[in-house]
């Protein structure tokens, strides 16, 4: 039996999504910057694309830019408005937690003379709102707080940090990334100025993402060439990947409240089933009790170390992670994990499990049971 537990890291792409995609890729080929009428039909399936998803996000079309994915996405908002801000000053409000994309592209920004401020997070990985408001200063250019943490799950207060934002005039990005699906998000009511997105954790393909621009907002491009994507990003546009991408996103304005509700019951199923067959003092779910999204369970097993339980996991057919999917193939400890300060015995035994399209309560009914099943099989070896 093989079961997909690590949909944080990327999702199943839906059947339709990939009808969308193949529709396009065996029936247009055209540039979407020619003007001949091959070109005209990419461009169509382009402008159609950006138009759906604009009126799931609630924003404009022309507020939305098209990239290679949410670390691409991510580094535009970050480079793009450091770079068309640079007069102002040179300092970024971040947190500890943060994407390794949102977190390399800043200590590369600190190379280049800025400062970071990276905020700390209590215990449960949520950041104190009066902490980052004191650490506003003159200079500071760009505020970048994730909304939905990809490790732990847990939730920023992203409205009451966009106003502090606004109420300073200071651009506010926010990686999205993992909220997407989850939360709803509309754009015409958050105070945020630029936040990312990618395809692949909503069942849509790799190696598409999507950047928010609020309108009036200031970006220098990252990338020179043509002048797709209203100057801001130079490059032909992948239309399949980008036709993909929004039917994943009207798939989910469909079902958004009935999945929202089955990840909660499954999320609740795994954590009561795992203390039925551990022991409820055999577990510790990482995390904030209730700002956390319902796809994502971070579950220490203090008994056993973290690359044990993975490997034993993977025999029996079950994929997890360690966190991180940029990361969980090393075997450093999470850094989120040691920004919350949990114990030792906790950082270094935490799996990541997160599930959506294709995962049942059996699924989850089935790897409790094999987790209990490994951990008396390893205590009785000891």
């Amino acid at each position: 039996m093989n079961i997909y537990l690590d949909h944080a890291a990327s999702t199943p792409v839906h059947p339709e999504v990939a009808t969308a995609m193949f529709e396009v890729m065996t029936g247009q080929f055209g540039n979407a910057s020619s003007v001949h009428a091959f070109g005209r039909a990419a461009k169509r399936s382009v402008s159609e694309a950006r138009d759906k998803m604009a009126a799931y996000l609630g924003s404009s079309p022309d507020e939305l830019v098209f990239t290679s994915g949410g670390t691409e996405s991510d580094n535009l908002a970050i480079f793009g408005t450091v770079a068309a801000f640079e007069n102002k000053g040179k300092h970024i409000i971040t947190s500890q937690i943060e994407h390794h994309a949102v977190l390399h592209a800043c200590e590369s920004l600190e190379k280049e003379g800025y400062e970071v401020t990276y905020l700390p997070v209590d215990s449960y990985g949520m950041i104190d709102v009066t902490d980052l408001e004191a650490a506003i200063r003159p200079d500071t250019v760009l505020i970048s707080i994730m909304y939905v943490n990809n490790e732990v799950g847990t939730v920023q207060k992203i409205e009451e940090i966009g106003h502090i934002a606004k109420a300073h005039d200071i651009p506010f990005h926010v990686d999205a990334v993992q909220a997407l699906g989850s939360i709803p998000i509309d754009l015409h009511h958050l105070p945020v100025d630029l936040m990312s997105f990618s395809a692949h954790k909503i069942n849509g393909p790799q190696g598409v993402g999507l950047l928010y621009v609020r309108k009036g907002m200031k970006l220098e491009p990252r990338t020179q060439g043509g002048l797709q994507e209203r100057k801001r990003r130079a490059g032909t546009e992948n239309m399949a990947g980008i036709v993909g991408f929004a039917k994943a996103l009207e798939l989910l304005e469909k079902d958004m409240e009935e999945r929202m509700q089955h990840d909660a019951q499954l999320r609740q199923t795994f954590i009561e089933e795992l203390k039925n067959e551990v022991g409820e003092e055999a577990i510790v779910v990482n995390g904030h009790p209730k700002q956390v999204v319902s796809h994502i369970v971070n579950v220490s097993f203090p008994l056993v170390k973290t690359e044990t339980m993975l490997m034993n996991l993977d025999v029996e057919g079950i994929a997890a992670a360690s966190g991180s999917a940029c990361t969980s193939g090393s075997l450093e400890r999470s850094h989120v994990l040691e920004a919350m300060n949990l114990p030792e015995g906790i950082m270094d035994s935490a799996i990541r499990f997160s599930f959506g399209l294709g995962n049942s309560k059996e699924d989850l009914v089935y790897t409790a049971n094999k987790v209990g099943t490994i951990m008396r099989r390893l205590r009785n070896r000891a």
